[in-house]
């Protein structure tokens, strides 16, 4: 079975609704589950046992959620010369409250050392949560899904 676990933070709820999006996108797509964790509940095995990631986090003060970097705190050391996790598909989802670039290099400076395979642009949204981010989201989950499926990813 496909899995493609999609990993969060919110404090306003804005961040789970795009990640919630993305994994309505997953789960749409035929032979794809997506599982859906909040970043405080995720741990090395969940990473290692998905075929993809995508992290969904709020920018705070021009940086990652401390959830998210938690994550990767606690999980680093496991990972790091896992050949599980040696060019596994990743995507980032941001939910701006600058303009985003803070939080997306902080990320993929570390996933860069964890060896993660980038498969898709981000997605930095600057605002309030709209219909047209929802479905961005949702195309997002459903592209990733789709490629991982097909091993283009």
């Amino acid at each position: 079975m496909i899995t493609i676990l999609i990993v969060f933070h919110t404090q306003t709820g804005n961040t789970e609704r795009l990640a919630r999006a993305v994994a309505q996108g997953v789960e749409d797509t035929s032979n794809i589950s997506a599982i859906f964790k909040r970043a405080a509940d995720t741990m090395a095995k969940d990473i290692k046992d998905s075929s993809a990631i995508i992290i969904c986090s709020p920018e705070y003060f021009g940086y990652m959620a401390g959830a998210i970097k938690d994550l990767f705190d606690r999980t680093y050391e496991e990972l790091k010369d896992d050949n599980k996790v040696y060019k596994k598909p990743y995507a980032v989802v941001v939910s701006a409250g600058n303009d985003g670039q803070g939080a997306l290099t902080s990320i993929e400076r570390i996933i860069r050392g964890l060896r993660f395979k980038k498969v898709q642009n981000p997605i930095i949204w600057k605002g309030g949560v709209t219909e047209e981010i929802l479905m961005k989201c949702y195309e997002f989950g459903r592209t990733i899904a789709e490629g991982v499926k097909t091993g283009i990813f």
